[in-house]
């Protein structure tokens, strides 16, 4: 803590302010002032988030202004707020810090490579809070907290207070609203402190682009001999399963950027899923959960302090945010070479796209921004029909240029570097959802295997007609007949309706982009 330390500057005057301290006098901290806060029998600190158990995109907001209004793909995603509505949040904010007694500041890094990397200053008034962002942001060293000086980007969390829901663009009592130009970012109505994280990343996809490195929500990690590989994949399609590998080094669970250096880590921790994590499952995850990892909204044995990690009676969203160097096969500093390989991760409920394909380059950028992967319907009875679900860049809702920018960044240093770029599909083979079964995770585990060993960029392909990838045919320790995903249905005449329907949902998700990329990208789609 330092004495010297205070926040006028911003209009903050409180009795105390309480910067950078330690885990543990922030546990000390939670446990006196958070009415909430619990120890569990891992050593972790439990709290809970409020009524909101995760973000509100709905609410946020990004200020219109003349430097940035043509930068930004505005929209549902990225909402137009003006900036006189921006002033009254910020002062909302700033007069509640000011009825505290106490408030914490988190000074640290986003951003792994000096060179790109920003520094971020977390205003909060909450010690959860400012655990889950030391955890989340690479921490300084104490030399480099002496030498801070002013950050780059300030996030003035006042998550505890709500919006005036009568003020102009406001939908509810939360928003979150994020200035590029005054590089403020305030948060109102909401505790989930997920939406500091996001905030981050938000900031850093605009201001990346920007310089020509490409912005990823991928996770990433590397072989004994330095060969990087990213896992991008929607909710459920294994990304972090298939990237928490114990032969290779992870680099990082959820954002990276690639520069002209390589791949680095924007993040200083993990945040993992907690539902219905087992150290059988999970091993890594489950062994992070200790002194100094953020429990979110878990419900713990009363007489034990264990947690029950199956109870989803205040959220199925339960989170665990920890400092990376938890995970013991962790490479530190976050940092890697030109990626070997690019894994788009889907989970097909429709039982049409193989296993695993190779895409072009022009392939490649049209399932980047489509974004797809397909979830069963909900347990209403009758109900059993996939879903098809797309998010452009396989993160839309933190993406702020036009998907199209992201994709012809990617494209453009895949060309570059000569990298691989491969479709799997965690999901259904030999049939749909309800037909077919979901193909056995040690067939991707030895397909992921294969590709990082080389193996199967030198198997014969075919070329799937409808779709236009390459689909390998043989791969070792997988069952040659499961593919082909033609060969696999016993009604042909079934598979061929499907795949036409898959594809048709694909070619109209993209009409929403056509106006923004090339003939050779919109080319690049199921030939319908």
């Amino acid at each position: 803590m330092s004495e010297k330390f205070n926040l006028k500057g911003y209009g903050i005057n409180p009795k105390e302010v309480i910067r950078n301290v330690s885990p543990a006098q922030l546990y000390k901290l939670a446990i006196q002032y958070e009415p909430d806060a619990e120890i569990t029998s891992s050593g972790a600190l439990a709290l809970k988030s409020g009524t909101k158990t995760g973000r509100s995109p709905k609410d946020k907001r990004i200020i219109e202004r003349p430097e940035s209004v043509n930068d930004i793909w505005w929209g549902n995603v990225n909402i137009k707020m003006d900036e006189h509505t921006f002033d009254i949040n910020k002062q909302r904010a700033l007069d509640y810090f000011n009825t505290r007694t106490r408030i914490y500041v988190v000074d640290g890094y986003a951003g792994w490579d000096p060179k790109y990397q920003i520094k971020v200053r977390v205003i909060c008034t909450r010690p959860y809070h400012a655990l889950f962002m030391h955890n989340m942001l690479i921490r300084p060293t104490q030399e480099q907290l002496a030498t801070f000086g002013e950050p780059d980007y300030v996030i003035f969390n006042g998550g505890e207070f709500p919006a005036n829901s009568f003020t102009s663009h406001m939908n509810s009592r939360t928003s979150v609203d994020l200035c590029f130009e005054r590089k403020e970012f305030v948060i109102l109505g909401t505790e989930y402190a997920g939406e500091m994280k996001k905030g981050v990343f938000t900031v850093m996809n605009y201001i990346m682009p920007k310089i020509g490195v490409m912005s990823m929500h991928c996770s990433a990690n590397m072989g004994d001999e330095g060969d990087v590989s990213l896992f991008f994949g929607l909710s459920g399609t294994g990304k972090t399963t298939l990237s928490a590998d114990p032969d290779r080094k992870l680099i990082g669970d959820d954002e990276h950027c690639w520069s002209d250096n390589g791949i680095f880590n924007i993040e200083g921790g993990c945040y993992a899923k907690a539902i219905d994590l087992s150290a059988e499952k999970e091993p890594e995850i489950f062994n992070a959960i200790k002194f100094g990892t953020v429990l979110e909204n878990v419900v713990l044995d009363p007489a034990t302090s264990e947690v029950d990690y199956t109870n989803k009676s205040i959220t199925e969203n339960t989170r665990a945010a920890y400092p990376i160097e938890y995970i013991p096969n962790a490479q530190i500093p976050c940092l890697g070479g030109h990626p070997n390989n690019v894994i788009f991760l889907t989970a097909d409920a429709y039982g049409v796209l193989p296993p695993v394909s190779k895409l072009s380059p022009e392939q490649s950028m049209y399932h980047f921004i489509s974004g797809y992967t397909a979830k069963v319907a909900g347990t209403e009875m009758g109900v059993d029909e996939p879903q098809a679900t797309f998010s452009a860049c396989f993160g839309a809702a933190f993406m702020v240029w036009h998907p199209s920018k992201y994709a012809e960044l990617l494209a453009e240093k895949i060309k570059k570097h000569n990298t691989k770029v491969w479709l799997v599909n965690t999901g259904w083979i030999s049939g749909g959802y309800g037909v077919g079964s979901r193909i056995k995770l040690k067939y991707t585990r030895a397909i992921i295997h294969a590709i990082h060993n080389g193996t199967l960029d030198k198997v014969p392909t075919i070329k799937d007609e409808l779709f236009g990838f390459e689909i390998p045919t043989s791969c070792p320790e997988v069952p040659s007949e499961l593919l082909i995903p033609s060969n696999t249905w016993a009604d042909k005449a079934a598979y061929e309706k499907q795949a036409k329907h898959l594809a048709e949902q694909f070619v109209k998700n993209f009409t929403k982009f056509e106006a923004g990329s090339s003939a050779e990208i919109i080319g690049a789609g199921p030939k319908v």
